[in-house]
C-alpha cells in the first residue's frame, strides 16, 4: 500500500485512478481500495485529492496563477469538481482562499505554512481555518 501511496504523492498531477493504481500492483480496484482503507483510513480517491489540494492551496497562497490554472496544474480535469472538493476540505472557494491566504501566509516560512495551512478532513475548524472562513 505504501507504493500506491508514494505514487500518488509523486504523480498527484497526472491523469490516475483506481483502476491504474490497482494494475501498477497487480489487485483489482475493489480490493485495492479496500486495503487502501484499511491502512491509511480513507480510499484512494480521497487521499489523491487530499494530495491535489493541498498543492493548490501552496499554488494559491502565491498568488501569480488563476483558480482554473491551479485547477490543471494539479491534476484536476474539472473546475466545478476541483471547486467543491477544495471547498470541502478548507471550508471556502478556491478564489476566496486565494484572496485571503496571500496575506496570512506573507512571512511564514513554506514548512510552517504546509503545517498550518494543510487541508483538514471531516470539516475540523482550527484557529487559522475559522480565521479564513470568518474574513471570507
Amino acid at each position: 500500500m505504501r507504493r500506491v501511496r508514494d505514487r500518488i504523492d509523486r504523480d498527484y498531477a497526472q491523469p490516475l485512478d483506481v483502476e491504474a493504481l490497482a494494475r501498477g500492483v497487480h489487485m483489482s480496484a475493489g480490493h485495492l481500495s479496500r486495503q487502501f482503507r484499511a491502512a491509511f483510513g480513507e480510499s484512494p480517491y480521497s487521499y489523491l485529492m487530499t494530495r491535489r489540494i493541498e498543492r493548490a492551496m501552496t499554488l494559491l497562497r502565491r498568488g501569480d496563477l488563476s483558480v482554473t490554472d491551479v485547477c490543471f496544474a494539479v491534476g484536476c480535469s474539472s473546475l466545478g469538481t476541483f471547486s467543491t472538493r477544495f471547498s470541502e476540505l478548507v471550508g471556502i472557494s478556491p478564489s476566496d482562499y486565494r484572496r485571503i491566504a496571500v496575506g496570512d501566509a506573507a512571512g511564514l516560512p513554506s514548512c510552517l505554512a504546509k503545517q498550518v495551512m494543510r487541508p483538514i478532513r471531516n470539516r475540523e475548524a482550527t484557529p487559522t481555518r475559522t480565521h479564513l472562513a470568518s474574513q471570507a
